[in-house]
């Protein structure tokens, strides 16, 4: 079912159904002032593999760019503690079910104590939004420089309180530890403020652990937004099939291939992603990619985007385009007129309009008419499986 008629579907289910959205808020540092500053990404990271546990299990958590808009609006500011009226008014804001939550705090023995040697203590909450009432605290004791195992133990136990984990051995496997260094590096990539800023510090994450599946999705993903496409495929092909943003990895890689004119390859990428998040902007991509290839499959997967999405002028042009490339005259110029009716200044479909009328075909070489597919750049991942999870959940 594509996200159109999802939608359309769920829309069409109402009365009230909710899914269980995860929401997984910074911890707040607890150590003391001097200390407290040369730490001020363990919150964040703590966070973050909470979030990748429960996420690369299929379970739907918010993202840190909705966590962030949240706080946004309510004019929270980041880093502060919360208290529970804040924490339960950000999560009613986005919707979540459950709120994971905590502290952390970080003490030296001594004056002399090296910073990775001193004693970390984390604990997290979990409220359950649904009957208010908090479960039961999870606590973690360790030295700092063991930060990357005992995330990794706290997230896995994490998992355990929503009812979906693997064996911690198991668990272990699928999640190998990172280095200290490149688990700060990234942390503070995603904290930093300016893209520069972000691409220097992933990077370092990467070259420091060159199987980060995290911070290889985070440069590619950031490359992309700058249209660096050859720079983005590097870093994409890079991301582990088991990293909760694999099927966005392979989204932005399907378009990087694309714009360094590896149609193929880009047919590929879309192709997997299909197969798993049949979005419509995913079909519309793909049948972009194999038009440019000549195949024939282009004008069903055009279909399948504008099934979706009867009023996008985009999906109705491309199904034009491939049909008009085909021969298909009176098909093509219909698609051609449905475009016109949504967008009537659009040059292209008056363009092509005109050679539909005319029956003119392609033409070799003819930079009016070669290459005008057109593609989609927002992926919507999460509000598809939002809506599913909805459909599926039913009647709470």
């Amino acid at each position: 079912m594509t996200a159109g008629r999802l939608a359309l579907a769920f829309a069409a289910a109402l009365p009230a159904m909710a899914a269980d959205t995860i929401l997984v808020l910074p911890f707040f540092n607890l150590s003391e002032q001097e200390t407290a500053s040369r730490i001020d990404w363990v919150g964040e990271s703590i966070s973050e593999a909470i979030r990748e546990a429960l996420a690369a299990e299929g379970l739907l958590v918010l993202g840190r760019e909705e966590r962030e808009e949240a706080y946004r609006r309510l004019s929270v500011r980041p880093g502060a503690r919360l208290t529970t009226a804040t924490v339960i008014k950000i999560a009613q804001t986005l919707d979540a079910a459950r709120v994971f939550y905590g502290t952390f705090d970080v003490h030296m023995d001594s004056a002399d104590t090296p910073l990775t040697e001193a004693n970390l203590r984390i604990r997290s909450q979990l409220l359950n939004l649904r009957e208010m009432e908090p479960g039961e605290d999870l606590e973690e004791l360790g030295a700092l420089a063991d930060l990357p195992s005992i995330e990794r133990q706290l997230a896995w136990r994490a998992l355990r309180r929503v009812g979906r984990a693997p064996s911690e051995e198991e668990y272990a496997a699928r999640h190998p530890l990172r280095r200290l260094d490149a688990l700060e590096s990234y942390v503070r990539g995603l904290l930093a403020p300016a893209d520069d800023q972000k691409l220097r510090l992933f990077a370092q994450a990467a070259r420091l652990d060159e199987s980060y599946s995290q911070a290889n999705f985070a440069l590619g993903r950031l490359y992309a937004r700058q249209e660096e496409w050859r720079h983005a495929v590097q870093w994409l092909r890079k991301v582990d099939p088991g990293n909760s943003r694999y099927s966005e990895a392979q989204f932005l890689l399907g378009l990087s291939l694309y714009y360094t004119a590896d149609f193929p390859g880009a047919a590929g990428a879309f192709a997997e992603v299909a197969g798993k998040v049949p979005l419509n902007e995913v079909f519309n991509n793909l049948g972009a990619a194999q038009s440019r290839s000549n195949q024939p499959e282009a004008a069903a997967n055009f279909r399948r985007a504008l099934e979706g999405d009867e009023t996008d002028p985009d999906y109705h042009f491309n199904l034009g385009y491939a049909l008009w490339k085909h021969g298909q005259f009176s098909e093509a110029a219909d698609a051609f007129r449905a475009v016109l009716a949504r967008e009537e200044d659009d040059a292209d479909a008056t363009l092509m309009l005109g050679r539909c009328l005319k029956q003119s075909g392609p033409r070799q070489g003819d930079p009016r008419s070669d290459g005008l597919e057109r593609l989609k750049h927002t992926y919507e991942e999460g509000a598809y499986r939002q809506l599913k999870a909805e459909l599926e959940s039913g009647p709470k």
